[in-house]
């Protein structure tokens, strides 16, 4: 449960970063809105064109923060994962696709280079995945630990009674049930049958 919390608050939290960095300034002053998502997959890479919001970087971070909060109420880790391959995925496929525009990516104190959205993507993916990795999940068989946990089998509780299988009889011996007592109505000799009158009787020859 514990560990069901944390996770989903590490989720929670590179979600948002994730959805705030294209607020944020990614390259050169450039915020991460004004990249057009199409240019990640074309041959062209990225230019200066501006995008519109929803078809800018910020797309698939929304996308990713939906799928955060789905799998938080669901607490499935596989979800967080999937969120987090999706938000580094896209940051470091905008990496490669910016450096192969500029030649390199370079790092500077006064504002050009990469900024503090592509650190805020980069983060909030990471945060992801360290959500994912704590979380335990939904657990299975619920029902039947709780049921052993509220009454649990105490340490000396007798073992279950066998059935009764009596011993066979030894060779050539009876056996112990050939040898009971039989019930009284069971140990009488059989009646002989009553004589007919002498009328009935044949002639003695």
């Amino acid at each position: 449960m514990v560990r069901n919390v944390l996770g989903s608050i590490l989720a929670l939290a590179g979600a948002t970063a994730a959805v705030r960095s294209p607020f944020q300034a990614w390259y050169d002053g450039r915020l991460g809105r004004d990249f057009r998502i199409g240019e990640l997959f074309s041959g062209a890479g990225v230019t200066d064109t501006e995008a519109e919001l929803f078809g800018s970087l910020f797309l698939p971070f929304v996308f990713a923060a939906l799928l955060t909060l789905i799998a938080v109420a669901l607490r499935s880790r596989l979800l967080v994962a999937a969120a987090a391959v999706l938000v580094l995925g896209f940051t470091v496929l905008w990496m490669v696709r910016q450096g192969q525009a500029e030649g390199s990516l370079a790092v500077a104190g006064d504002g050009s280079g990469l900024g503090q959205g592509l650190l805020s993507s980069l983060g909030g993916g990471v945060a992801l995945l360290l959500g994912a990795a704590v979380m335990t999940g939904r657990a299975r068989g619920r029902g039947r630990r709780a049921a052993r946990e509220r009454d649990p089998v105490p340490p000396n509780a007798p073992a279950d009674p066998e059935p009764y299988d009596p011993a066979p009889a030894p060779y050539g011996g009876a056996h112990p049930a050939d040898t009971a007592e039989l019930p009284a109505w069971q140990d009488q000799p059989p009646e002989q049958p009553a004589q007919p009158p002498a009328w009935q009787r044949p002639p003695e020859r």
